[in-house]
């Protein structure tokens, strides 16, 4: 936890100074001394879909008390809670919904029970990397969107980061057609699960504590879930030896921080700017730390003897051909999803056009060079 701690802390450590100064009203001692924060202490609880194992993850909360802290002279403290110990992984939206904790710490994807649109917030199948997620959201007007659909359950979202794109996960049989899914019993939430049950698979959604249990018992056949480091601390590997890519459901997973809507209208203004100033440094090094981690943990993994597998274009298309199929059936069922759907849409195509152009040339030919 303390090396954790350090790395986070020297991460754009110097902006959060400066921040500070700037955002928290801090007077100077006639002594000339340190700037002194004189604002009022705030007190939050956060709970997180996740388990404090996965210090990437759960440790985007920690990292964002810390800078809270930082920023307010330790004003502002929020203490994370793991999933389970305030409510379960997958009742975050409700814990703050219902104030039972001031914030929480998710994947909105986790919640499209309650509003199918939801799921943009987070990232769909087929849809956009991590950058042209960050673009959409905010500077192509996807955020306010998405403010919109939170303020029903008086909610305030925030990106949080987002993993980039995800590994398809781990199978203890070989799928090579669409036809070997029919049956499979795969944990995938959100989008991606419900594109994989018209795919024949049947799905399951289970917290991150639950889920290898499960796969080592034979209750799930198959299991996704972020990529190599974090599918390394779980342990998958020691009960599914095939490891599928890429991640189609989840290209550029956003993740967010849900505040309760009174609880932020009561903070000072101040206050609020020191949020949305902790809340961006977290979802900058959210990214970047799986950019770094995430190679040399598949490079231990296949050591460990873990078969690399790419999902076929036969299945692939067949995926693909059902997610637009499920976004075109929802959005003539629901002007609200067709609005978030219709504006996403267009982003998406602007995005692609430019990133095949540019970005797919480049690693087209330079990523399998990678040795010169």
């Amino acid at each position: 936890m303390g090396k954790k701690r350090s790395d986070r802390r020297r991460f754009l450590g110097a902006a959060a100074a400066g921040a500070a100064a700037a955002l928290t009203g801090c007077r100077a001692e006639s002594s000339g001394g340190p700037a002194v924060h004189t604002g009022p202490r705030v007190q939050w609880r956060l709970t997180s879909s996740f388990p404090r194992s996965l210090d990437t993850l759960y440790g985007c909360s920690e990292m964002l008390a810390e800078r809270l802290s930082a920023l307010s002279g330790g004003s502002f403290l929020v203490r994370p809670y793991p999933a389970g110990e305030i409510v379960p992984g997958l009742q975050v939206l409700d814990a703050v919904q219902q104030a039972t904790a001031q914030c929480g710490h998710t994947a909105s994807y986790y919640f499209t029970g309650k509003n199918p649109a939801l799921a943009f917030d987070a990232g769909v199948p087929f849809g956009l990397t991590a950058r042209q997620q960050f673009a959409w959201l905010y500077e192509g007007g996807g955020l306010e969107l998405m403010r919109g659909l939170f303020a029903d359950f008086d909610i305030v979202n925030f990106p949080a980061g987002s993993t980039g794109t995800q590994m398809g996960g781990w199978f203890n049989r070989e799928v090579d057609t669409p036809s070997d899914l029919h049956g499979l019993k795969m944990r995938i939430p959100g989008l991606g699960g419900q594109v994989m049950s018209r795919l024949g698979v049947t799905v399951q959604v289970l917290g991150g504590g639950e889920i290898y249990q499960a796969l080592e018992q034979g209750a799930i056949d198959a299991t996704e879930w972020v990529g190599p480091y974090d599918d390394e601390k779980l342990g998958f590997h020691r009960v599914a030896r095939n490891y599928y890519y890429p991640g189609w459901w989840e290209p550029g997973p956003t993740l967010s921080f849900y505040v309760n809507r009174k609880a932020w209208d009561d903070l000072p203004a101040t206050y609020r700017e020191m949020f949305r100033t902790a809340a961006a440094e977290t979802a900058m090094w959210v990214t970047a730390r799986y950019d770094a981690v995430n190679p040399p943990a598949l490079e231990r993994l296949l050591a460990e003897g873990v078969r690399l597998k790419r999902f076929s274009d036969d299945i692939l298309q067949a995926a693909h051909d059902a997610s637009f199929e499920l976004y075109e059936e929802q959005a003539a069922a629901d002007p609200g999803y067709r609005s978030v759907y219709e504006a996403w849409s267009a982003a998406r195509r602007a995005s692609y056009r430019w990133f095949a152009t540019a970005e797919a040339a480049f690693a087209a030919f330079a990523f399998p060079r990678v040795d010169r």
